[in-house]
């Protein structure tokens, strides 16, 4: 027996050649009783008969896209062109998932964002908010994705990190562990932020930068080509770490300062105003570096 019909005569169109309609349940499953009222698909292929997935509410859901498993949307929500939401996955509010996008998993999509392309969003990952995940992005795991955040490209979000604010993440990067990235800090190329780090502000971490620890990089700070930042040091306001440097420990580099070329800042240092520190120097200890 099939769990939903196809009312012919409740339709909407959502397009000239796009017509939409409402199902009903024919039975008892999950949370929907039979002669529920669903919402609106376009043909059958839409919503597998099978399992317990359901179009709730005003949620429309047609083109290619499928729906199956225990996969559930509501309210709003728009699910078109090639899709396939499928595992316990929800989609909700007005969220619209198109391309070739994959939710699957216990992820959880809210809010007023976008999710297209090629992306894939599993395991018990939360979007909300407006966010826009895109192009080939990977968000799995317990990653959190909100507010006005951007993923994109080929990066990759897992484990608990989070992204959220106005900041955007894209082309080959990876973030992880329990990092944040927030307000409108961004990281792109092949850097890669991870453990209990936090990139903010207007921060930008590039190249192949790496973040690490429980370090803090945050201001107009940037790091780039090969550098590394992590212990529990902090790099912030116009700071720029470059070439293969490294600042760890408890350091701090801060102001306008530049470290470059492949200087090591550790222990308890601190670089600040003008300064500069090219080649091979290390500043350890309690060292001050100031201009």
């Amino acid at each position: 027996m099939k769990k939903y019909e196809i009312l012919t005569n409740d339709f909407i169109k959502v397009s000239d050649n796009i017509t939409l309609y409402r199902i009903k349940a024919l039975k008892d499953f999950s949370n929907v009783k039979a002669g529920d009222l669903g919402g609106y698909i376009e043909r059958e292929e839409n919503l597998s008969q099978d399992g317990n997935c359901w179009v709730y509410d005003e949620a429309k859901v047609f083109g290619n896209a499928k729906v199956f498993g225990g996969a559930r949307i509501y309210d709003y929500a728009v699910v078109y062109e090639n899709t396939k939401i499928y595992g316990k996955a929800i989609v909700s509010r007005n969220i619209k998932v198109y391309g070739k996008a994959k939710i699957f998993g216990n992820a959880s999509i809210c809010g007023n964002g976008e999710i297209f392309d090629n992306v894939k969003i599993s395991g018990n990952v939360k979007v909300w908010g407006e966010p826009k995940i895109f192009e080939d992005a990977v968000v799995r795991g317990n990653a959190v994705v909100r507010g006005n955040a951007k993923v994109y490209g080929n990066a990759e979000v897992f484990g608990n990190a989070e992204i959220y604010g106005d900041s955007a993440v894209y082309g080959n990067t990876k973030v992880y562990g329990n990092a944040e990235i927030f307000e409108d800090a961004v990281v792109r190329g092949n850097a890669l932020v991870r453990g209990k780090a936090k990139v903010y502000g207007n921060a930008t971490i590039i190249d192949e930068a790496k973040v690490y620890g429980d370090a803090v990089v945050r201001g107009n700070a940037q790091i780039c080509d090969e550098a590394k930042v992590y212990g529990n040091a902090v790099v912030r306001d116009n700071a720029l770490v470059r070439g293969k440097a490294k600042v760890y420990g408890d350091a701090v580099v801060l102001d306008n300062a530049h470290i470059c070329d492949e200087v090591e800042v550790y222990d308890n240092a601190e670089i600040y105003g003008d300064s500069a520190v090219y080649g091979n120097t290390k500043v350890s200890g309690n060292a001050e570096i100031y201009e």
